[in-house]
């Protein structure tokens, strides 16, 4: 009989240490998830970086880098994906950063997606690394709304590739709201970012900043931070 009941015991405590265990783990499993998803999206901010110092190194964008100084703001999409035969259309997740105008200092990234739907001759596909640089007020306030248009919303030009454009390397008379900078790889016929819409993904910042924000908290009242983008932001600052 004592056996039986040592028996009893040593299972029942079996059980309850499997039952907590499988509580600890549920309960756990959340947090797990919640950081590999955090890991990702900053990777997004980590790519954004890659993105940008290959743009500052590059004697092809001299313009870019001489009028980086100028922008209110950057928008880094590091992966767009373009393609398509006849139907088109693109898609990517990028950050932006806001330099505040009375510190000079780059503020903490906002995510965005960028995609559009295009019809025409079109063949093949790429992944493009897009740099947008905001040059007016106007296109801060855009960002600040859910969603805009490129081209409709607010104006946005080619800005000048090449070494050729240094003689032109000034700040530019004609304002333009945005200008694009793109490097490709892959087979297609031009990049065309008029007709674009620009998205803020609230999901993805609520992640990053453990919590809901709007583009107004992040850019504007500067509620938030994330140590982690110290790196980007660096960069923006030395251009290095």
């Amino acid at each position: 009989m004592e056996k039986v009941k040592r028996n009893r015991l040593h299972v029942g405590i079996v059980l309850l240490v499997t039952l907590t265990a499988g509580l600890f783990f549920f309960s756990y499993a959340p947090a797990i998830a919640g950081d590999r998803e955090r890991d990702r999206i900053q990777g997004l901010v980590n790519s954004a970086r890659v993105t940008l110092k290959e743009f500052i190194g590059n004697p092809d964008y001299a313009w870019f880098n001489a009028n980086l100084d100028h922008a209110k703001g950057v928008l880094i999409f590091p992966r767009v994906l373009k393609g398509g035969f006849i139907f088109g259309g693109s898609g990517g997740t990028g950050v932006l950063l806001v330099k505040d105008e009375k510190t000079g200092k780059w503020g903490e990234p906002a995510y965005y997606t960028l995609g559009s739907l295009t019809f025409g001759f079109q063949i093949g596909g790429e992944a493009t690394e897009i740099v947008m640089l905001a040059m007016t007020q106007r296109a801060i306030d855009s960002l600040l709304s859910s969603s805009f248009k490129l081209g409709g919303d607010v104006s946005i030009a080619a800005g000048p590739r090449g070494i050729g454009t240094k003689a032109s390397m000034g700040f530019p008379s004609v304002t333009v709201d945005f200008y694009s900078f793109a490097k490709s790889k892959g087979l297609y016929a031009g990049l065309n970012l008029e007709g674009s819409v620009i998205s803020v993904r609230d999901s993805l910042n609520r992640i990053y900043y453990g919590k809901d924000v709007t583009p107004a908290d992040i850019i504007v009242r500067k509620d938030v931070r994330n140590i982690k983008s110290a790196e980007i932001r660096e960069t923006l600052q030395c251009k290095c």
